[in-house]
């Protein structure tokens, strides 16, 4: 029985060991949030704070969202607000494109759900080191906006 219990204990180190060494060390932030009921609402606002420690090299920020495949549009209108270090409170209009045409999802489906990564600000140079919040709110027609899973945001170091 103890043979057993310290087996089981090696292998669990030796997974969570090879996990934790598989994370990407260039992704400063990969944070998604549930969307209540699948009704994002004007007043459902994601906010997502990192920290940036080096503000030399540019960073690609993108947009992760998940939604039904009831979803009844082929895009989705996002207001993006950025504060920070040297930032008051910088808002922008992005759209977000999520299917063709002909009605084709271009994310990935898995079931019934579907989900995208869209890049929003490419080689984007922080002005300083600090703290830095992104606040993402739907500006679709429709509120609530329904059949929206998640909404989320990645960051990551750009390539050389």
């Amino acid at each position: 029985m103890k043979k057993g219990l310290v087996f089981f204990y090696l292998v669990l180190m030796a997974s969570l060991l090879l996990f934790a060494g598989c994370a990407d060390p260039n992704t400063v932030i990969d944070q998604n949030s549930e969307v209540a009921n699948h009704n994002w609402t004007y007043l459902n606002r994601f906010k997502f704070t990192f920290k940036i420690d080096d503000e030399k090299p540019g960073y690609n920020l993108y947009m992760n969202l998940r939604v039904t495949g009831d979803y009844k549009y082929s895009n989705l209108f996002v207001l993006i607000s950025q504060t920070g270090p040297g930032i008051k409170n910088a808002v922008k209009r992005y759209e977000m494109r999520l299917a063709k045409k002909d009605g084709e999802w271009l994310g990935k489906g898995s079931g019934n759900l579907y989900s995208f990564q869209e890049p929003f600000l490419i080689n984007h140079k922080f002005p300083a080191k600090g703290t830095y919040t992104f606040t993402l709110e739907q500006n679709m027609r429709d509120n609530p906006l329904r059949e929206v899973s998640d909404v989320g945001m990645r960051v990551e170091k750009a390539a050389p």
